[in-house]
């Protein structure tokens, strides 16, 4: 294995350069130094190491914080915070119909997404679970019905915790649908009988009917059982499709200088996927969740176009409100001087279309705060 950590020491925000609307400028896919990995086989077998302590950006927590965690700690908002869930945006509908030259995201609810890129349809981090191991059941509906979704084409996952892996979701998929996962995941994926699993390292890619997938770092970590602890590898996904469109998901992640990186070797991203939620209290999340002032950053510094929150109004796994997430990206986004156009904050169950001119295609869902009935909210 070749490892390709890189260290940083600039996370000083890149203001896009590109203004809305305009067409992708022609340097957009000048060749990134150094040069992007060429693709590695589909389903490569490969040896890696025991642990992948050594990527971690923080250490791990101690005894001393897990003390504190006891002694002060809060998972889940109080009475108040929890309040706003009727008022979650939730509008359920099917993914678009595109073409092979369109891009559309749908978002299904916390990292799930329906990616149509290049004539591919890709989950992100799949969960149609009404629970997950150790967090209450959803306060959202899953906002995309399995039944309704096209063939799948592709799956791409961030890393191990158990809401960004879901047996029981993936058990709803035929075996031979390609898998690509971080370094280390594939045995889980074999053990129930996936025949088409790649795992990456950092900065590494394969491709799929001509759809390029290159795993990138994130600030996080990986933990499914008590002795896996950092045992597979995790990152976000940069999907490029052969015209040169491009998506980026960034998983799980705290804030910090992969961002910059990431930019640097993927320019002209379109959209970025990013994460606002699961933030608080900070000493105890900062450094591998994001908050929705860092998204916002995060966005500037890979130079995205376009920024599409995840990671909230699903599952209560902090302490914020529930509605927190929402209003402070949108004021952050408001602040940065950016266009609103393009923050696209959709609601549980939103698509967005990117035409191939670069221009918001049509929406489905616009995100508004509204009351909902109470029927309406109770996961199915």
């Amino acid at each position: 294995m070749t490892q390709q950590s890189e260290s940083a020491t600039s996370t000083t925000p890149r203001t896009p350069t590109r203004e809305a609307g305009a067409a992708p400028a022609p340097s957009r896919l000048a060749p990134p130094f150094p040069p992007l990995a060429a693709p590695r086989p589909l389903g490569e077998r490969r040896v890696w190491p025991r642990t992948f302590h050594d990527r971690l950006t923080a250490p791990l927590p101690g005894i001393k914080t897990l003390a504190r965690f006891a002694r002060e700690g809060s998972v889940r908002p109080g009475p108040q915070g929890l309040a706003d869930i009727p008022r979650l945006p939730y509008e359920p509908g099917p993914v678009p119909r595109v073409d092979a030259r369109t891009v559309a995201v749908s978002w299904a609810g916390h990292a799930s997404w329906v990616v149509q890129i290049g004539g591919l349809t890709v989950l992100t981090d799949p969960v149609w679970s009404r629970r997950i191991l150790g967090t209450p059941a959803r306060v959202t509906p899953v906002g995309v019905a399995w039944d309704t979704l096209p063939r799948v084409d592709a799956v791409v996952i961030s890393h191990n915790h158990y809401d960004h892996l879901d047996a029981p979701t993936l058990r709803r998929l035929p075996r031979h649908t390609p898998v690509f996962v971080p370094a280390g995941l594939a045995p889980w994926f074999r053990r129930r009988r996936f025949t088409q699993v790649t795992e990456l390292d950092w900065w590494e890619a394969a491709e799929l009917s001509g759809v390029r997938f290159d795993f990138v770092p994130a600030h996080h970590w990986s933990k499914r059982t008590l002795t896996d602890t950092c045992r597979s590898l995790w990152g976000g996904w940069v999907l490029t499709a052969p015209d040169g469109q491009r998506v980026y998901f960034a998983g799980d992640t705290g804030y910090g200088h992969w961002f910059t990186r990431i930019g640097e070797r993927y320019p002209g991203i379109d959209l970025a996927l990013l994460p606002i939620g699961a933030y608080d209290p900070r000493w105890w999340l900062s450094d591998v969740h994001c908050d929705p002032e860092e998204a916002v950053r995060a966005a500037q510094d890979l130079g995205a176009r376009r920024m599409a929150p995840m990671h909230w109004a699903t599952f209560v796994l902090s302490a914020e409100p529930v509605l927190e997430p929402l209003t402070r990206v949108r004021a952050a986004w408001e602040k940065a001087g950016l266009a609103r156009e393009d923050l696209w904050d959709l609601p549980v169950g939103g698509s967005r279309v990117l035409d191939p001119s670069g221009a918001s295609g049509p929406t489905q869902g616009r995100g508004e705060l509204r009351e909902q009935p109470h029927t309406t909210r109770t996961p199915r």
